[in-house]
């Protein structure tokens, strides 16, 4: 009988920070984390956090 079921699994890969990578993104206009909106992004910019919330409070608006 082998041991391997009971080997501790690998640790995930890091997640690489958004900030760290790609060209600069604009910030959010709520809670000022980046979003996956370039500077250049004209209008609005919410982070995928305070979107889905925004989208939650006007859904539920009626």
């Amino acid at each position: 009988m082998s041991d391997d079921y009971r080997a501790t699994p690998a640790a995930p890969a890091p997640v690489p920070d958004p900030a760290d990578a790609g060209p600069p993104f604009a910030e959010c206009v709520l809670c000022r984390k980046p979003t996956e909106y370039p500077e250049s992004y004209k209008g609005i910019t919410l982070c995928p956090v305070c979107e889905w919330q925004e989208a939650q409070r006007t859904a539920c608006s009626g």
